[in-house]
């Protein structure tokens, strides 16, 4: 961690310890096309995240960028209304902060969703798919500099990065809420830029089954920060590469991602309250 992160965080707890009541239970992050999900919570409040002191604020298209706090199926949550990526010019460290503000909350899971496009012809746009693991390819490393001790370990194991007892009780929450989830592996990557026809065939051939621009990053500092995570992504539009492969649109995205939401705001519906 860089040597400014210990105090920016404790910058940003400062500005929003008084406005967030009682500490958290669950983190979740809404992805682009989820951002709806926060309309379930109870007795909101409201923290922009420019209201905080040396923080990142989202850019992309759908993306409200703000706290969130209140109660959603019977759990106090933090609920990031939009996130940070890379291509937004923010750092691995930036994409970090948020996530350690909200183990600082007291949040002791995460719950990550975005939208991811399906490099698993099996996989149809408008359905959610559980994250088994994943694939960190925006060649950086949120953990990247000095470690602080404070926070996690130097070396943190990510061999069980999604936790499988979370991802049991998602499955479980799936079949209660009468939801299909299929399960794969999510690709991260930096964009803004899709991906070409022959980077999909190959993420594809290492075993990725979905590919997006977020996720990765957040989970990493989860994990380093003693977070158990469970992720879903909203599958948002084809892309295996194959000969019929078709131009991706913002709209078609959009459109599929909260197709795929209405779903996923169905199973969180079924695994908030067994979360542990």
């Amino acid at each position: 961690m860089l040597p400014d992160q210990s105090a920016r965080l404790s910058a940003a707890w400062e500005a929003v310890a008084p406005r967030i009541g009682d500490p958290v239970e669950v983190a979740l992050v809404l992805g682009s096309g989820l951002g709806q999900l926060a309309e379930a919570v109870e007795d909101p409040v409201f923290v922009p995240y420019g209201e905080i002191p040396d923080f990142p604020v989202s850019t992309a298209p759908m993306h409200e960028g703000r706290f969130v706090i209140g109660r959603l199926h019977g759990r106090r949550v933090a609920l990031m209304q939009g996130r940070v990526h890379l291509y937004e010019g923010w750092s691995a460290q930036d994409i970090a902060l948020p996530v350690r503000l909200m183990r600082r909350m007291g949040a002791d899971a995460l719950v990550a969703t975005n939208a991811a496009g399906a490099l698993d012809p099996a996989l149809k746009p408008g359905v959610p798919m559980l994250i088994e693991d994943h694939l960190n390819f925006t060649g950086v490393n949120p953990l990247t500099g000095p470690n602080d001790d404070a926070l996690g370990p130097r070396f943190p194991d990510m061999s069980r990065a999604w936790d499988p007892d979370l991802r049991a009780l998602a499955l479980a929450a799936a079949d209660a809420a009468g939801e299909d989830l299929p399960s794969g592996i999510y690709c991260g990557i930096a964009g803004p830029s899709l991906e070409t026809s022959a980077e999909r065939r190959w993420m594809r051939s290492i075993g990725a089954h979905a590919v997006g621009m977020s996720t990765v990053l957040e989970a990493v500092t989860a994990v380093h920060c003693g977070m158990r995570c469970v992720g879903l992504s909203a599958i948002t539009n084809a892309a295996d590469g194959g000969p019929e492969q078709q131009p991706d649109t913002i709209e078609e995205v959009l459109e599929n991602a909260a197709h795929a939401g209405r779903r996923i705001a169905a199973i969180l519906a079924e695994l908030l309250p067994k979360l542990p």
